[in-house]
């Protein structure tokens, strides 16, 4: 079985195919390479050949590389990983430079024969790079494809020659937000951005057709003619620098300097600018090698492509039927459950949005409406099927329509009552359904009381808002049983969601540790931290939002709400008075967050932050004498991990994977980790357990090293090398 194929017409055209088998969408594997390029060499040498389409045998063209390549070039080099990186990237440049030049004289740039790349749909990565070294690229007039370089999205930059090629093709402006911030395009605008040439009906056809009449000066790239100017100016000429000085500022400015793959691309780019080309693919695969050494690389790759695609893919799903979702019922029609209801219709699944009046669910699925508007105006969707998914919504405000439901996901109020009493009128409607209660705080087990079927109920923490947040958080009860906790899954991928599996306990396992987090920030500004380090010390890290500008976000009242709940549930052990008397105050104050305009920080009447709030500072001044950067920033940070550690040493967590994948997007930490137990394993489990030992001392119990991390350090073990494979602490 090959990745590619080889076909030469009567036309004298060489079709290369790409179709690497049992797969839905080609990867390109380091056999694919070889495959590729001994067929490029074979239509080269053939005189019969007047030129050479490659395309796809799959309706998609590409979807990346296999990153495991990256992992065996390291491995194999033994004592000097760096060299096999390097070395294996500059192969990867060769195979793409003879694609480039197509046997033409190095001298009279004549002589070669034509290469267009014809495709189908979306190419991404790899998928654009080895068109990028084509002649010409044509496109199907695919308006669900997606084309483009989204690799600095899990950690590294295009390295196979995209940064520099298209930098050269489009100048660095025209390049930044394709290279820096990952834009995906679809076929006609990727021609108007000037990443493709042509968009076509058949881009097979096209192609050929572009081969058979196409003449030497068509085969030269732009940066191989005598005189090639960069579009924008290169580093040195007036317009350049000033491209280049801003493209810094803004690459510091959104990274906050803990991205290495922003840096490193962008010291690529201006490097290679200074240089011919070919030196440029050196200097380009020398910083690609840089960020593939770097721990941040690594660890971002496993959590955003190798453990994010096993979760999706059902790593821990039952071994039961499939469970895929045809009728979803949903309980309240409120910001939750109308977001709920339009994230199911647009993965094709009817759905019966029910409330206490006919008017408010109506109101609910006006949200969708509105989302179609919106789309539609944009030109994400077409009327026809903005229609087509608004008709998939029922409201209504009779539980009847719940009849025949295979799911029903509740989102009503956080009240045991009110989840209670609809939970048995939804069972009665829907007898054979499974019920999952939306919830960020209330006892799966407790909840379930309220159920006739106990093992076919389940809880799912949405977050908000619904269809822009990846990440949904499974929570098993005591008596869940494995049919639920598949459906829950299925459902969670047909919505194209990322999902992550836990065990009932308070807070389950996102809001157990994001809680911590605000907690430390406010308790810091009581002791006299100065509330702007406190911000900046967590933007800085790679936090995207300060704790104080989190709980203006989700509401202050809410954290008033949560605090007097936990304080209820566990009474003298309750460890967070210094934190209540600080909200408790600020809501006394009406400064509820941003919702009131007014909260920790000041807002103008249009709801625009304006600074940190002064009344903050008069009723809790800052210290004469501040803590240094990394004291904070450690406050902040181990305030998370470590409570991420317990969640996985209790069993709430049965799986690290989980809970890297859930951290970053679940609540945004720090991405260029790779995760709480990626970083832990980026510091050492000595380090951390001393570094533990000594804020525990410094600020308290709440830093207590947790028994597993101790056990870890005594024997010099990482959680990857350990629980890698998704074993459980309780299980080792």
């Amino acid at each position: 079985m090959t990745d590619f194929t080889y076909d030469l017409g009567e036309d004298g055209i060489a079709v290369i195919t790409w179709n690497v088998p049992n797969r839905s969408m080609n990867v390109m594997s380091r056999e694919g390479f070889a495959e590729l390029d001994a067929h490029v060499d074979a239509a080269l040498a053939d005189a019969a050949v007047k030129g050479v389409v490659i395309t796809s045998g799959k309706d998609s063209f590409a979807g990346g590389m296999d990153l495991n390549i990256i992992a065996k070039m390291r491995d194999e080099a033994g004592d000097e990983p760096a060299r096999g990186l390097f070395e294996g990237i500059m192969q990867i440049h060769a195979i793409l430079r003879k694609i480039e030049r197509a046997g033409m004289d190095p001298k009279t740039l004549k002589g070669g024969k034509p290469i267009a790349a014809a495709l189908p749909g979306t190419a991404l990565g790899i998928g654009l790079e080895i068109p990028l070294a084509c002649h010409r690229i044509f496109a199907a007039d695919n308006p669900k494809a997606k084309i483009g370089l989204p690799e600095i999205m899990v950690g590294i930059f295009p390295g196979a020659g995209g940064t520099t090629r298209l930098v050269r093709k489009l100048g660095a402006m025209g390049a930044s937000p394709f290279l820096l911030e990952g834009k995906l395009s679809d076929p006609k605008k990727a021609k108007s951005a000037g990443l493709i040439d042509e968009v076509a009906d058949d881009p097979v056809a096209a192609a050929k057709a572009w081969v058979l009449q196409a003449t030497d000066a068509d085969l030269v790239k732009p940066w191989d003619r005598k005189g090639y100017r960069m579009p924008g100016g290169a580093p040195y000429t007036p317009d350049g620098f000033m491209t280049f000085l801003g493209a810094s500022a803004m690459v510091n400015g959104r990274t906050q300097g803990v991205y290495p793959a922003a840096r490193a691309l962008l010291s690529a780019v201006y490097e290679g600018a200074l240089v011919p080309f070919d030196t440029a693919l050196k200097i380009e695969a020398r910083w690609f090698t840089n960020v593939l050494m770097n721990p941040s690389s690594s660890a971002m790759i496993r959590s955003l492509f190798v453990n994010k695609e096993a979760l999706e893919k059902g790593a821990n799903r039952p071994d039961v039927p499939d469970q895929k979702v045809r009728k979803v019922g949903v309980l309240g029609a409120g910001m939750m459950g109308a977001g709920i209801a339009l994230v199911s219709a647009q993965a094709g699944i009817e759905v019966v949005l029910v409330d206490q009046s006919r008017e408010a669910a109506e109101k609910g699925r006006a949200y969708t409406a509105d989302h179609v508007e919106k789309g539609v105006k944009r030109g994400k969707t077409t009327p026809e099927k903005g229609e087509a998914m608004l008709a998939r919504i029922t409201a209504t405000d009779g539980y009847a329509a719940l009849s025949g439901c295979d799911l029903i996901v509740e989102a009503v109020f956080e009240d045991m009552g009110v989840k209670a009493e609809v939970t048995k009128k939804a069972e009665a409607a829907a007898p054979e359904a499974v019920f999952a209660t939306n919830t960020s705080t209330l006892p799966i087990t407790d909840l379930a009381k309220a159920s006739e079927r106990p093992a076919d109920f389940i809880g799912i923490h949405f977050f908000s808002p619904v269809e822009k947040m990846m990440l949904v958080e499974i929570i098993k009860g005591r008596e869940t049983g494995e049919r639920a906790v598949a459906k829950a899954l299925d459902f969670v991928r047909q919505i194209r969601k990322t999902p992550i599996v836990v065990n009932d306990a308070r807070f389950f396992y996102a809001n157990r540790c994001i809680i911590p987090y605000i907690n430390e920030g406010i308790r810091m500004v009581k002791e006299g931290v100065a509330p702007a380090l406190v911000e900046n010390a967590a933007r800085l890290v790679g936090m995207p939002l300060g704790p104080l500008q989190l709980t203006d976000e989700t509401s202050i009242d809410l954290g008033v709400k949560i605090a007097t709940a936990t304080k209820a549930a566990m009474g003298d052990a309750y460890p967070n008075e210094a934190v209540d008397e600080v909200l408790f105050w600020m809501a006394g104050e009406g400064r509820l967050g941003r919702k009131a305009n007014a909260g920790f920080y000041a807002y103008d009447e249009s709801g625009r932050r304006q600074g940190i709030w002064t009344g903050l500072a008069a009723k809790y001044p800052p210290a004469a004498e501040q803590p240094d950067l990394q004291e904070v920033q450690h406050r902040l940070l181990f305030a998370q991990v470590l409570e991420a550690v317990r969640a996985f040493e209790d069993g709430v967590l049965e799986d690290i994977r989980e809970g890297d994948v859930g951290a970053i997007l679940g609540w945004g930490f720090a991405p260029w980790s790779g995760g709480p137990f990626s970083w832990l394993d980026m510091l050492g489990a000595p380090y951390a357990a001393e570094r533990a030992d000594a804020l525990a001392a410094a600020h308290g119990e709440r830093f207590a090293c947790p028994a597993l991390l101790r056990q870890m350090a005594d024997k010099g073990q990482s959680f990857y090398r350990r629980f890698g494979d998704g074993a459980a602490a309780v299980a080792a």
